[in-house]
Order: structure tokens, then C-alpha cells, then sequence
């Protein structure tokens, strides 16, 4: 038992469990954020989350877990936008729909990438894989139509199915920048955040309500004989941003909602690097399981045995389809590169058990970005794959 307990198994552990409960805890939070305490402003939170996504990645450059790349901005700008537009999306997702919907929606990245590859690129998975992506489609179809909730919202629909098509653009996207620019995710991160963090900026006032203008507030009557009463202040129109009432409960979900978002990519990057994108995998299917259970318990989702039997099918699906993909990346011997940015650590060969447990040299901040890195550089090699699933990012943010 003594040789499962060292070093480096107990920094897998943390980090698979680092990056459960910063994945999950992201949508509880942002939900809560929503709903719970009526922050609907979906530009502004989003704009949020990036400046600490960005003086983090600032922070983790500075203490030398990743070295910077120089990137010049103007090929940047089409994929910070797409950054951009996959997250807001995303986040309107979870607005406007249950957390069980949102969640489906992402399983369902998964055959909408293959279904964009073949458009964009005539490029033809495998027959098992296609099988397994059918499995999915038959699961998200079961599990959503017989949703009398979901069928009834269809403006929901429509901002879920876009934020999954978004969301596989952007993955394919990412992974093809990352091999033509030489650089890890870490790095194509902290080098489109600056842009994304100054898009978002100008979206806010243009987007949302603002309330720039304090409204005369309204005269009170009063009784004959009264003492006259002074005049309230001008208000903000309510349902503005400027007019919400930031009270400390709920600047402190806000806050907590973009800790965890900069903690998802952290924490991705550091599975990935300290066991095999198997491991990764494997814990994308655990907050799977989560998320729609903590949708039910807080958000009272709804789950009656049509639905539940289509998320099964659905999560038999991705998983039969990972398996597939994974075997396919280990008999190419290439994996496209991964991480929090690109969503695609799928394709890594199976090297590696699911946890190391035989001793093994410390694993390190450095060790993990060296593997990282060398696993993106493979990637790079012909027959690399570009495309992949992706169970929860950063979900990232959401």
C-alpha cells in the first residue's frame, strides 16, 4: 500500500481532484450567480472571468510553470474572438437553460467536431468511431426531446446548440493555432487573453443595460397638513448593471465563479501533464456524472427515467467513443495537443496507467509543462489528430 502513497500519486490525485471540483464547482457557481443572486449580466461576468484568467496567467508566467512565447497579436485576433464568442455562449447557455440541458449540450461537442471535421476538412473518422458518435446522438436525443421542459424552451435550444457548435469551432480552431504556431495551451492562452479581455470590454457597455442615466425618482403625495418630505435621490433603472445591488454574498459567488474558472485551466494543464489525458478523461466523465446530479439536487432539475435513460446512453456513447479515440491515437503514436485551451487532451497514447503505480521521479510544475509541451509537439507530427471531445471546460468557464 506504501508504494501507491507517493509523491507522485498523491500529485495526481490532487490534481484530478483540483480540477473536479474546480470544473463542476464552476457551473454550481456561475448557476448560482444567475439564478440565486439575479446577476444576468452574461457580458459582464464573462469579461470577469477573463481579467483573472489573465492576471493569472500573468501570475503562473512570473513564477516560471510555463515560459512565454512571442506571438505576434494580429494572427491572435480571429481566435481570441472565437474565445470570446464560444464563452459567452456558453454562459448564456447556463443562463437561459437547466444545468442537465447545458451539460448534455456538452457531451454533444463531441459529434458536433466530427461532423465539422468531415465538412470542413472531407476528413472521415474511423467506422467504430462513427458508431460510437451515433450512440451519443440517439442518447442527446432521447434525453432531450422527452424533456418537456427543454421542448418548450426554444430560445434555449437555439443558444445551446449554437454555444455547442461555438464550442467545437473553437476546439478545432485552438488545436490547429497551437500546431502552427508551435505553442501549448498555456501559452496560446496567456497570449490571446489580453485581446479577449479588451473584446469583452467593449462588448459590456455595448451589450448589456447599463444604466447610465439615474432616473428623477417619482413625488410623493402628501396628506394636507404634513410636513412636506425632501425628494429621494435619482435612481438607476432597475435591471441595469450599474443598478444591481452588490451585496457581499453575491460579489463573493461572482468572485468565487472566476477563481474557479482560472483554476479549471490550471488544473487541466496539470492532469495532463502529471498522468496521461486517459486520467483526464476519466475524471471529464466523473463531473459529467456530477454536474447532473447537482443540477437536480440544487437547481431542481428535473430527471424522469426517459431523460436518465438518455444521458446513459449518451455517457455509454462518450465513452465508447473516447476508448475509441485513444486507441486510434495509440496505434498512430501521435495525439493532437491538449489543455484548457483547445479541450482536446483525448488523443494522448495509452503509455500509462490510469494512475502511476510504480515510484517515479517528483513531478513538478516544470515536469508537468515539459510533458505537456513534448506531447504538443508530437501532435505537430503528420497524422496528428486535431480533433477531440471535451467534458467540462473551462468549460471553462462553464
Amino acid at each position: 500500500m506504501g508504494h501507491l502513497l507517493n509523491s507522485a500519486n498523491l500529485k495526481a490525485l490532487t490534481y484530478g481532484l483540483m480540477n473536479v471540483i474546480s470544473a463542476s464547482g464552476i457551473v454550481f457557481a456561475n448557476k448560482a450567480v444567475f439564478q440565486t443572486y439575479g446577476f444576468h449580466f452574461t457580458y459582464a461576468l464573462t469579461w470577469i472571468h477573463t481579467v483573472f484568467t489573465l492576471v493569472g496567467m500573468r501570475v503562473f508566467a512570473a513564477v516560471g510553470m510555463f515560459p512565454v512565447k512571442p506571438i505576434a497579436q494580429s494572427r491572435l485576433v480571429p481566435l481570441a474572438a472565437a474565445y470570446v464568442a464560444y464563452i459567452v455562449l456558453c454562459n448564456l447557455s447556463l443562463k437561459v437553460n437547466t444545468v442537465g440541458f447545458y451539460q448534455v449540450m456538452k457531451i454533444a461537442v463531441a459529434p458536433t467536431v466530427i461532423g465539422l471535421e468531415l465538412v470542413m476538412f472531407r476528413r472521415v473518422p474511423p467506422l467504430r468511431i462513427v458508431a460510437s458518435v451515433m450512440v451519443v446522438c440517439v442518447g442527446i436525443g432521447v434525453a432531450t426531446v422527452t424533456d418537456a421542459q427543454m421542448v418548450s424552451n426554444l430560445i434555449g435550444i437555439a443558444v445551446g446548440v449554437g454555444a455547442t457548435i461555438m464550442t467545437a469551432l473553437y476546439q478545432i480552431w485552438a488545436g490547429s493555432k497551437q500546431r502552427e504556431l508551435k505553442a501549448s495551451s498555456m501559452q496560446l492562452l496567456h497570449a490571446y487573453t489580453p485581446q479577449a479581455t479588451l473584446l469583452l470590454g467593449i462588448l459590456v457597455p455595448l451589450c448589456e443595460p447599463m444604466g447610465w442615466t439615474a432616473v428623477p425618482s417619482q413625488p410623493m403625495e402628501v396628506a394636507p397638513g404634513a410636513d412636506s418630505v425632501a425628494p429621494s435621490p435619482p435612481q438607476r433603472p432597475p435591471g441595469t448593471l450599474l443598478a444591481y445591488h452588490y451585496t457581499p454574498a453575491a460579489v463573493s459567488a461572482i468572485v468565487i465563479s472566476a477563481v474557479l474558472g482560472l483554476l479549471v485551466s490550471l488544473s487541466t494543464f496539470l492532469v495532463i501533464g502529471a498522468t496521461s489525458s486517459l486520467t483526464y478523461n476519466v475524471v471529464g466523465h466523473l463531473k459529467t456524472v456530477i454536474i447532473l446530479t447537482g443540477g437536480c439536487l440544487f437547481f431542481g432539475d428535473s430527471m424522469p427515467a426517459k431523460k436518465f435513460l438518455g444521458v446513459c446512453i449518451a455517457m455509454a456513447g462518450i465513452v465508447w467513443y473516447t476508448q475509441q479515440k485513444l486507441s486510434t491515437a495509440g496505434g498512430a503514436g501521435t495525439r493532437a495537443p491538449g489543455g484548457a485551451a483547445s479541450g482536446d487532451p483525448t488523443t494522448e497514447p495509452i503509455r500509462t496507467p490510469l494512475l502511476p503505480i510504480t515510484s517515479s521521479p517528483q513531478i513538478s510544475v516544470k515536469s508537468a509543462y515539459t510533458a505537456t509541451v513534448a506531447r504538443s509537439r508530437i501532435g505537430a507530427a503528420p497524422g496528428g489528430s486535431g480533433g477531440g471531445m471535451h467534458n467540462g471546460h473551462h468549460s471553462y468557464r462553464t
